[in-house]
């Protein structure tokens, strides 16, 4: 649990973080909350709904990410707490589990989504999942519900060199045209997941601006979040 600036824009949230993942993307940077979850500490939800409450007038919402949030058995359940406390609720998914998503939208918990978009939807995706045999139905079951959606919602895609370049950014951006929010992501390789994957050199400016030239073809809005080199 950590307050944060930058993981809802425009807001001052409080960021929960669920271990355990459907997914072992070579380039995680959460990944020993997934593999080695046993290395950190549970917090009892009292101190959370304590904290809340204590920052109830500076705090704008709950983010819930991890891991993979919807894999989580009791995320209803927490939700429902979280909201209890007159919290707005943001979640990071990957968007395998595309019926819990439109459960969370029509029982109206949550307030945004935040969902990445690892790869084009064919073969590419299972080596930015790290998952053979992956049903890209699911995801792109998760994509077209959520443009249906209107604007509380955004898309994410991490600009991973050896995964994205200009021709997966042409292809993901055929998928989502007409998306409210396509956010492209800085790569950090520091604390990637696989080794070969934390020598790789993040994109420059150029590189990245010539992304955005792609990618606003489909999306409009569609934005930088990272560092500019």
């Amino acid at each position: 649990m950590e307050t944060s600036f930058l993981d809802w824009d425009g807001k001052v949230s409080c960021v929960l973080f669920l271990p355990g993942c459907n997914f072992r993307c070579p380039f995680c940077q959460n990944w020993q909350i997934v593999e080695e979850p046993e290395k950190f500490d549970d917090i009892d939800w009292e101190i959370v709904e304590g904290y809340l409450r204590k920052q109830k007038d500076w705090i704008d919402g709950v983010v819930i990410t991890g891991g993979e949030p919807t894999i989580y058995p009791h995320l209803i359940y927490l939700i429902e707490r979280i909201r209890k406390l007159g919290q707005m609720v943001k979640i990071d998914t990957n968007g395998y589990n595309p019926q819990l998503l439109k459960e969370l939208y029509e029982e109206g918990l949550v307030d945004y989504v935040a969902m990445d978009i690892k790869a084009p939807l064919d073969e590419r995706y299972e080596i930015a999942s790290g998952i053979k045999g992956l049903d890209l139905k699911r995801i792109r079951s998760s994509i077209e519900f959520l443009l249906s959606k209107g604007g509380d919602y955004e898309f994410r895609t991490t600009l991973v060199p050896s995964i994205i370049g200009s021709e997966e950014i042409e292809d993901i951006g055929e998928v989502i045209e007409g998306a409210s929010r396509w956010v492209l992501q800085d790569y950090q390789p520091e604390a990637a997941k696989e080794e070969a994957f934390r020598h790789l050199k993040p994109y420059g400016r150029e590189e990245v601006e010539r992304f955005l030239l792609i990618a606003r073809k489909y999306v409009k809005t569609a934005s930088y979040r990272g560092k500019w080199r």
